[in-house]
């Protein structure tokens, strides 16, 4: 057990680079060719194949996305995609090939992982692919193409979708275009020059496009949407689009274009996703930018842009945009974006790209039809700004997921610090509330609700053995990052060790603990009778989830495979992860589980769960005695070992820390005056006493 403490420990400790997995043979790969197609040579060492058509002649390339694109899923597994490309970058198939990830292992369906790389097949790498769902009717036009994700998986979904577009586009600048595949030039940092606005402009780092409504017009000549723009034919010369483009990653170029405050956002931005590239764009004309449906921090739907003939992934950086005071009124008055595109999937910002522009019309009145053009801005850098190293330095692409995260993060992060203070300065005046059951019961929804169905933030047993599993595969442990949610209550957690044992988590962290107190509750209300094991028949229970711990210690070595089924045991994936949305004999043992707390004071905490048996070890790790005690405690006082529900405290009066859910029980009585036999007696004693004198 200490030996699992210790792997624990690895979630703040160690994060190591992923390593890059063998090609599959020629046996393994050619099976997922679907006839008449066939397999033919290897082209190089990270296992791209030629694909053959039925005459024998060359019709694309067959890869593993895992060879070149070695994403960490969440069980610290890459996820292996095979990929079928024709000779002009079209996808033919995507299959799954192997993967790890527990949503899918044992929870949601695994046939949805596997239907949603359906949805590649005749789509291009040329298309801006996107995974997610259009916001609103409006977004026909948009220039994106999305993939449908997978509700409760979409984490998961996106780790694959990133790995196989940073593969494909690999093969597709080697194989198909001859595009120098070097590294990306990235800003040099410590470059600067004196720059203004003017300067930028006369010298082409700023890039303006300009459109009349008569040029639009012209675009629309001849089809459905012709004379569906009136303020167009009113005024043919007023300008339908004025675009100002700079791309803003140099220093010299921000500071010149940015106010104070934005400028400031921006640096510490580029701090944490050192491989973007930000791009500001400013429209001072009619057409704007968004439509209404456009969500921060997501790709505009108006907007896309492509290099070499590949898209180039933009989105929304989601930064507060003040303009330096020297730009012209008509600029501050514009609407302006800042879009962020990551270097490691080829952009090159000091070689040519083309920003393209969607201008939408709609006609009909009751279901409009969506016509759109496109509007071709190129724009370049001066490469002064920007230096090319040998090698690129790849940054975890993790940061995203710590970025979406954000908001949960700092209310998860208030939260934790309000509780680690209460228990740690507090507890004491904490448990002395008069409304201490209504303040704990509050903090347990909270935990259910936001920690728990909101975040999916409940830890379970599956963490420590994927750890266990990655250090004896000395694999990466970089997939733990990919739930920074998670990732600090086991941070919190494993502090909690050596301050309050198990408590801090079992008995305020747990979303699906607190579940069980809330049923017992409820039990208490409708009058259920009690089962209360007596002391022999307790401690005997107690040993089973350690039991059940050496069970999945002992898959761990003999049969790993099996550990994914013998997570049932616990039902967290079931009522947090899920909500109780899975097959019904997985909700029956939850609900089951559920309804014995009724009866049973948190029936599964003491005496199943194998995480729980993990925690306690928590309990002999601790550094102090933070309840505390007196000397009648236990002779001849026995009050708080009868009133506690957990039968963590001996006959002796000592508290047994390996089995405390820290629920303030004991303290409450300790310092009540009405309810502690020591103080009691003490108090009587000295009325007895004030007569004598």
């Amino acid at each position: 057990m200490l030996t699992l403490f210790r792997l624990l420990t690895v979630l703040i400790t160690l994060m190591a680079v992923p390593a890059l997995a063998d090609p599959l043979p020629r046996d393994k790969i050619a099976p997922y060719i679907v006839p008449p197609m066939s397999l033919g040579e290897q082209l190089n060492d990270k296992g791209v194949w030629q694909l053959l058509n039925s005459g024998g002649a060359e019709a694309g390339y067959v890869f593993e996305t895992e060879p070149m694109a070695p994403l960490p899923g969440f069980s610290g597994a890459s996820i292996n995609m095979l990929v079928v490309l024709d000779l002009d970058g079209r996808f033919l198939d995507v299959q799954l090939i192997s993967h790890n990830e527990p949503i899918f292992v044992s929870g949601l369906p695994e046939k949805l992982f596997y239907d949603f790389f359906k949805q590649y097949r005749g789509h291009s790498i040329s298309d801006s692919l996107v995974v997610g769902t259009p916001y609103g009717a409006g977004s026909e036009g948009s220039a994106l193409v999305y993939l449908d994700g997978v509700t409760k998986g979409t984490a998961s979904v996106r780790i694959a979708h990133e790995s196989i577009l940073a593969a494909a586009l690999q093969v597709a600048r080697e194989k198909m275009s001859g595009i120098a595949t070097g590294p990306p030039a990235f800003p040099k940092m410590d470059y600067r020059e004196d720059l203004t606005w003017d300067d930028l402009v006369a010298q082409g780092i700023v890039t303006r496009k300009t459109v009349s409504n008569a040029e639009v017009d012209a675009l629309f000549a001849d089809t459905l949407w012709a004379d569906d723009d009136p303020e167009a034919r009113d005024d043919p010369e007023a300008p339908y689009l004025d675009l100002w483009v700079v791309d803003i990653g140099a220093p010299s170029v921000a500071q010149a274009v940015l106010g104070k405050s934005s400028l400031e956002e921006l640096q510490n931005f580029m701090q944490i996703s050192d491989t973007d590239e930000p791009v500001l764009v400013i429209e001072t004309a009619r057409h704007g930018l968004i439509t209404e449906e456009f969500v921060r921090n997501t790709a505009p739907d108006l907007i896309s842009a492509r290099q070499g003939g590949f898209p180039i992934a933009f989105r929304d950086s989601d930064i507060y945009i003040e303009l330096h005071p020297d730009l012209p009124d008509a600029l501050q008055d514009g609407a302006a974006l800042i879009l962020r595109t990551d270097r490691r999937l080829g952009f090159d910002p000091t070689t040519e790209w083309v920003l393209e522009i969607s201008a939408l019309r709609e006609h009909g009145f009751f279901q409009p039809e969506v016509g759109t053009v496109v509007i071709d801005v190129p724009h370049v850098t001066p490469d002064r700004f920007y230096a090319r190293p040998e090698i690129a330095k790849p940054a975890p692409p993790w940061l995203d997921a710590l970025r979406a995260r954000l908001t949960d993060l700092i209310i998860l992060a208030v939260f934790l610090t309000g509780l680690l203070a209460a228990l740690s300065f507090g507890m004491n005046r904490l448990a002395g509330l008069s409304a201490f059951t209504p303040v704990r019961l509050v903090t347990l929804g909270f935990v259910t609700g936001f920690i728990g169905w909101w975040g999916q933030g409940q830890l379970s047993i599956a963490t420590p053995i994927a750890v266990a599993r990655t250090a004896l595969d000395g694999g990466s442990f970089e997939f733990l990052l990919y739930d920074p949610f998670s990732l600090l209550i086991w941070a919190v957690t494993i502090l909690g060790f050596v301050i309050w044992g198990r408590a801090l988590f079992c008995g305020w962290l747990c979303p699906f603990g607190a579940l069980q107190e809330f049923a017992h509750h409820l039990g208490r209300l409708l009058r259920l009778p009690q089962i209360e094991p007596n002391r022999v028949w307790d401690t005997r229970l107690k040993g089973l989830k350690y039991v059940v711990l050496a069970g999945f210690v002992g898959l761990l070595f003999t049969n790993p495979a099996a550990i994914d089924t013998a997570i049932e045991v616990e039902p967290f994936k079931t009522a947090i992860t899920t909500f109780f949305v899975r097959e019904w004999y997985f909700v029956a043992y939850a609900v089951g589980l559920l309804i014995l707390s009724m009866v049973l004071f948190k029936g599964f905490c003491r005496y199943l769960c194998p995480l729980g048996a993990v925690m306690a070890i928590g309990g002999f790790l601790r550094g102090r005695k933070w309840i505390e005690r007196r000397l009648e405690c236990g002779s001849p006082c026995q009050l708080c070992k009868v009133k506690c529900n957990y039968k963590a405290i001996a006959p002796s009066g000592k508290v047994q820390y390996s089995e405390c859910f820290g629920c303030l029980d004991c303290v409450t009585i300790h310092d009540d005056a009405a309810q502690c036999v020591p103080l009691i007696l003490a108090a009587k004693g000295r009325k007895l006493e004030v007569p004598a004198e």
